[in-house]
């Protein structure tokens, strides 16, 4: 424990954000860092408890408690408080490949569990491993470090995301030959298109791929496995295959109208805004320009909050977020104590953004879509939308969403983002390998593994687990690692924790 009385001495203190009128005109990362003298005292702030929950990774009442990596929190808040900056990074590492993005985009599930957070403020967890991280980058600590022995085995990963690229480091590390197969140009799946620059500055990524390719990983980018390349190429080539091409099959929306031009899945336009910034540095994409226009997001997600942040530095004319189910409370409910996950209402960097310029929060709740409107032309004209309300059914006696009788209202909408989640992988590349899929498109692998019933294939991330986080993509590839490892030596001292 860096200081017994910190969590009584020293408030939490977070590093300041850009004024959302001011943070809205880039596409830049907008949070500026704490001082390393205030982050050692926010490390202090951590009380080591005997059981830390931070660190948990646990399901309680469903829900996920505390870090899935099990990163060893404690031990690096004190070592922080301490001023041991390399040694954090050292401990910070032996748990999670990439800090740099966990403490840019993961919900911070840790701190939701911190015990200081039960009657008070929890502790910057999310921050400390920031500081570490960017410390640990300045001082040449994370710079790459090859393995000096090679095994001679060969491993294909399929697909770049947060999943892939732990495996394809993991075994690496082990001295195995990696080659990471990606369909996109550019190395980092959804954490390249998926996430916003303000979010997950793009050089982030680049950062941490050219120390993997200075420790011998291979990446090779625009080959589509099951389209471009055989699978049996692949199977003939390698000793082993990783399955990590995630879970991008998108829901729908199955409303009259739905074929009006103007409608787009919210992934599909997040990856065109960034893929157009970074090829020609302008802000404006050809595809689903929305300067000056009316934009109606469908979906109350992270994705949906993206959605909403992006067009309003675009100059959209009005955001929309249409959300489903009921707004949370501003606190935790009786039936939902600490340290279980805090069901309680976010507002995210998007709607605060949404407030500033337009007067109110973007979010409708308990609402859906009825019908698009179409004009002449066959392009979005409107929404017609449509109040949902609880009501118990009288034959399952089981609370269900029903529209509510005379609710229809019509909003004005030039161009609608369907950002209403996932419904598992994109079958072809499973196809070609033989994997099997389970009824929402997982790959259904051996009971309690990671390899599936095609030999010689595994998978891992969003296309074994379905749509999750970027600490659970972590894991699963760190996971799959060790029996990818423990299956071509016939035994693996990699660990996962």
């Amino acid at each position: 424990m860096g200081k017994p009385t910190g969590f009584m001495d020293y408030e939490r203190k977070t590093g300041r954000a850009l004024e959302p009128k001011e943070r809205i005109r880039h596409f830049h990362e907008f949070h500026i860092p704490l001082s390393r003298e205030e982050q050692q005292k926010q490390g202090a702030r951590c009380m080591d408890c005997g059981v830390p929950f931070c660190q948990a990774g646990i399901q309680i009442a469903g829900m996920v408690s505390g870090c899935p990596l099990h990163n060893l929190i404690p031990e690096w808040n004190d070592l922080v408080s301490s001023g041991n900056w390399e040694q954090a990074y050292n401990r910070l590492k032996k748990t999670n490949n990439f800090p740099e993005f966990t403490s840019r985009v993961c919900p911070a599930l840790c701190e939701a569990a911190c015990t200081c957070g039960h009657y008070g403020d929890a502790v910057t967890t999310k921050e400390n491993e920031y500081g570490i991280i960017e410390f640990a980058y300045k001082q040449g600590l994370a710079g790459p470090k090859p393995p000096r022995v090679r095994t001679g085995k060969r491993i294909a990963v399929i697909g770049s995301g947060p999943a892939g690229l732990a495996a394809a480091d993991q075994l690496n590390k082990r001295g195995h030959h990696v080659t990471v197969y990606e369909r996109d140009d550019r190395i980092g799946g959804l954490l390249m298109y998926g996430i916003p620059n303000m979010k997950l500055e793009k050089s982030v990524i680049e950062r941490k791929v050219t120390v993997m390719r200075q420790e011998g990983v291979e990446f090779i980018t625009n080959t589509d496995v099951g389209r471009d390349l055989k699978a049996a190429k692949l199977l003939k080539d390698y000793d082993r295959i990783v399955l990590a091409c995630g879970a991008k099959n998108p829901r729908d929306i199955k409303a009259p109208g739905r074929d009006a031009k103007g409608i787009y899945f919210a992934v599909d336009y997040l990856s065109e805004v960034t893929k157009h910034m970074l090829d020609t540095d302008q802000r404006e994409p050809k595809f689903a320009a929305v300067k000056g226009k009316h934009v109606v997001v469908v979906g109350g997600g992270d994705t949906g909050n993206d959605c909403v942040g992006t067009c309003i530095r675009l100059g959209a004319a009005s955001v929309t977020q249409l959300e489903m189910m009921p707004k949370a409370p501003d606190t935790r409910a009786a039936d939902n104590p600490w340290p279980e996950w805090p069901k309680v209402c976010k507002t995210d960097y998007g709607q605060e953004e949404a407030a500033a310029v337009f007067g109110h929060d973007p979010r409708v709740y308990q609402t859906t879509v009825k019908e698009f409107l179409k004009d002449k032309n066959g392009s979005l004209a409107g929404i017609r939308t449509v109040r949902m309300e609880n009501r118990r059914d009288e034959k399952t006696g089981r609370m269900t969403l029903t529209e509510a009788a005379g609710s229809e209202k019509k909003i004005p909408a030039d161009v609608a983002l369907i950002a209403a989640g996932f419904l598992g992988s994109e079958k072809y590349a499973a196809d070609a390998f033989g994997v099997r899929l389970d009824g929402r498109t997982n790959v259904q692998p051996k009971d309690g593994t990671y390899e599936t019933d095609a030999a010689r294939v595994f998978a891992c991330g969003d296309m074994r687990r379905g749509q999750s986080l970027v600490v659970w993509a972590i894991r699963e590839g760190r996971e799959v690692a060790v029996e990818v490892d423990r299956s071509l030596m016939g035994y693996t001292y990699m660990t996962v924790q």
